[in-house]
């Protein structure tokens, strides 16, 4: 298996999610700006995505796939079948108890995670219009988890964008419809998430059902202690026990920042929002493709005993992060205010919304390579079912970013929430690095150096290129020219990449070193 290919596959179908997202969030800063109501659904819209990380893609999968991989690989997939509906079936009860409490506690969930808010009540009802969508999406993590198992990564990478899809339609029909029903338009978006997240479910069935790996779910009693009693789920449970913890620290540091920003005045909690998707692209076309690629790989590695097979995939990982991830966050940091003007000045979205938005970004870009490096380094212990580690680490990291706040919020602002969270986010990596060197799972393979050099002056020259365009050109004085604008963006990027690659191509480095197969 070519896993620079699967990598890559993955990361082209997130570059359509995130594109996808970014054209809903241009449609809602364009419409509503950086308003009350916005930051009303975008706390609404965490609450799900908090739930989200700790039964979905966060701690479920962290403990699921590793055992899912070692099943298929030792046992076979008849016995991994019977794991799959096991999982299936306590996953789905757990998440229908758990919506019925969410929706119930709206109003207490919402005032813990801002209560600041100018539109409290609007977010009340958003929240619990959207609160089941944590058990759409959760179910979707358990058909992708299983998918890429079985090395079928093209539905679960595709599967984002139509959230997305469903947002945007919302935007555009039930927004207008609501004004004229004499309805909150932003409420719209609330619905619009439950249709995506419909959507995301059923496309996984045709896929699940043609590898014979469509879940069971059991309704009757019998069926449920049947479910629970089967070794796997007390397993995965095992494991899911500390990634709660470490899933709950992330996200719990996620509730105290959102609390701060809505305190920050009106707009905080929204300019952090869009800078936040700016810098996801970056982090989910390489860290999640990456992520995604390596756990199975990695827990198939580990199942065999293959530590040299193991320490090469995590080299592999980690050169591809500082050879894509680096020129990304120095974009971030000397290119923001063009990003910004470009993609969301216009409308309600005024030039004061650009500055605080690109503020914001400039302080995520500081610790790209940490968000992304943590995507690297934890699977690798993730794989080894050692999830304690990055717990602890997880937790230490949490005090320090609190601690940051405390320090930077008062004098920065929004923007020294964004610079803790990247201080902690290369804090996190850089401990997860030494961990896996201290433990012997990792050993870097020859070539570093001259690697780490060729990288970094071609990042040079890549950096001065776009700190010149920055300041060069008038991007706020162009709003009423947005063709001019996004011409400009577009040959300042493509003339920065081909200054990058050509750079390094220049210099000796050649692609097939990264084609590594699995």
């Amino acid at each position: 298996m070519n896993l620079l290919r699967a990598a890559s596959t993955i990361s082209l179908l997130t570059l359509v999610s995130r594109i996808a997202g970014l054209a809903r969030d241009v449609i809602v800063a364009q419409l509503f700006g950086a308003s009350a109501w916005t930051d009303a659904f975008n706390v609404a819209f965490r609450v799900p995505n908090f739930l989200r990380r700790l039964f979905g893609e966060g701690a479920f999968s962290q403990a699921f796939v590793p055992i899912l991989a070692e099943t298929r690989t030792r046992d076979g997939d008849e016995a991994t079948a019977r794991l799959i509906d096991a999982v299936a079936t306590i996953l789905f009860w757990v998440l229908l108890a758990t919506c019925v409490v969410g929706v119930v506690g709206a109003p207490v969930i919402v005032w813990l995670m801002a209560s600041g808010l100018k539109q409290f009540d609007g977010a009340v009802v958003m929240t619990r219009v959207m609160f089941p969508y944590i058990a759409l999406i959760s179910m979707v993590s358990l058909s992708a988890g299983i998918l890429n198992t079985w090395k079928r990564f093209v539905v679960p990478a595709v599967t984002p964008v139509l959230l997305n899809v469903g947002m945007i339609g919302a935007a555009w029909w039930l927004g207008p419809q609501f004004t004229r029903w004499g309805i909150e338009p932003i409420y719209g978006q609330a619905v619009g998430v439950m249709l995506g997240g419909l959507m995301q479910l059923a496309i996984q069935i045709p896929v699940l059902r043609r590898i014979g790996a469509l879940p069971a779910i059991g309704l009757r009693a019998g069926a449920i202690r049947a479910a629970w009693a089967h070794p796997g789920v007390h397993r995965v449970l095992r494991q899911m026990a500390p990634a709660l913890v470490g899933v709950s620290v992330a996200q719990i540091s996620v509730v105290i920042n959102t609390q701060i920003a809505s305190h920050q005045g009106v707009g905080a909690v929204s300019w952090l929002d869009w800078a936040s998707r700016l810098m996801e692209f970056p982090t989910g076309l390489l860290g999640v493709a990456l992520g995604v690629v390596l756990i199975p790989q990695l827990s198939a590695a580990n199942a065999r005993k293959d530590a040299a097979a193991y320490s090469g995939l995590l080299d592999w990982g980690l050169r591809l992060v500082l050879l894509l991830a680096l020129p990304c966050a120095v974009a971030l940091l000397v290119f923001p205010t063009a990003l910004v003007a470009v993609l969301f000045h216009r409308g309600a979205f005024d030039a004061f919304a650009v500055h605080q938005t690109a503020s914001a970004l400039m302080g995520y870009g500081v610790g790209l390579m940490g968000l992304i490096g943590v995507k690297i380094l934890a699977p690798g212990f993730y794989a080894r079912q050692d999830i304690r580690t990055p717990v602890k680490i997880a937790i230490a990291v949490l005090v320090l970013t609190q601690l940051m706040n405390a320090i930077f919020v008062p004098f920065l602002g929004h923007v020294g929430l964004a610079l803790s969270v990247s201080l902690g986010a290369m804090i996190n990596a850089l401990w997860l690095f030494i961990g896996l060197r201290r433990c012997g799972a990792y050993l870097p393979e020859p070539g570093w150096r001259s690697f780490a050099l060729r990288v970094f002056g071609a990042t040079a020259l890549l950096g001065a290129l776009l700190f010149w365009a920055e300041h060069a050109i008038d991007w706020l004085g162009l709003v009423d020219h947005q063709a001019q604008r996004i011409g400009w963006l577009a040959l300042c990027l493509g003339g920065a990449a081909l200054l990058y690659f050509g750079t390094l191509l220049a210099s000796g480095l050649k692609l097939q070193h990264f084609m590594h197969r699995g």
